[in-house]
């Protein structure tokens, strides 16, 4: 087991080593399917979280193994480059990756966000009343946009958030797929709300305030939203919108 640590947390390296070996019996599973991400407690009683990213298979195997950084690497080094650059994201605490000939496993350390909603909500409720909510999280996706810093999973489990005393706290999760440091032009900007998992009026009301963070024309961005969205879906009717929401998605 390689175990990195940012300087933060080297102190807890033995600990960490002892958690990690011991992965399956540590504290409260939280998701067990494709990977599995487990709630722990840290010496001080704070909690992390430690995704395990299961062994890849045939060709990404080879790929993972002598070429490419495995994935709890790059979600770690891309939590580093969020918080520089003012993007909200758990705190990177270390990475892990266990070899054998071949890439086993690898695992991400972060802590817990205390955010308690997620953008699944959408399924359940309009607009209505979540209206500061969708504006500012437009005003944070151009932001990001703006540095050149593009999430190829925005999704809506990957969106947390809540409402704080200083206005709606965001943070952004499951990031080894993430693109940094080229121009993020209208269409490609557009296009990164594919994956979204919400009503007409929630799309609208993306495509207005994005439209407004960038300046740029409300309804040319409101139908490039729009056109996208439904591509990725595949929605033809309104019916399909509502085939979508009997579909359950969430991890």
């Amino acid at each position: 087991m390689q175990l990195t640590l940012s300087e933060k947390y080297e102190h807890l390296h033995p600990f960490l080593t002892e958690v990690l070996e011991t992965f399956d019996r540590q504290g409260t599973v939280l998701y067990n399917e494709r990977n599995q991400i487990r709630l722990v407690s840290a010496p001080d009683g704070s909690k992390w979280v430690i995704k395990q990213f299961k062994q890849p298979v045939g060709i990404q195997l080879i790929a993972y193994t002598l070429f490419r950084n495995p994935k709890a690497e790059r979600a770690y080094r891309n939590a580093i480059r969020l918080t520089e650059a003012g993007i909200p994201t758990p705190e990177a605490i270390g990475f892990a990756r266990n070899d054998g000939y071949w890439l086993k496993d690898s695992y991400l350390i972060t802590a817990q966000s205390p955010l308690m909603h997620d953008f699944y909500e959408f399924r359940y409720h309009d607009v209505a009343g979540y209206e500061d909510v969708i504006r500012a999280f437009a005003q944070m996706v151009a932001d990001m946009h703006r540095k050149g810093i593009y999430h190829r999973d925005l999704s809506p489990g990957n969106i947390l958030f809540d409402r704080q005393s200083d206005g709606v706290a965001f943070s952004i999760i499951d990031i080894n797929r993430m693109q940094f440091g080229k121009p993020v032009g209208k269409r490609m900007a557009c296009r990164n709300f594919c994956r979204l998992w919400g009503r007409m009026d929630m799309i609208e009301a993306l495509g207005k305030e994005y439209a407004a963070a960038r300046d740029w024309d409300e309804k040319e961005v409101t139908q490039l939203i729009n056109h996208y969205w439904r591509q990725f879906w595949h929605i033809r009717t309104e019916q399909d919108i509502e085939n979508l929401f009997s579909r359950d998605l969430k991890r």
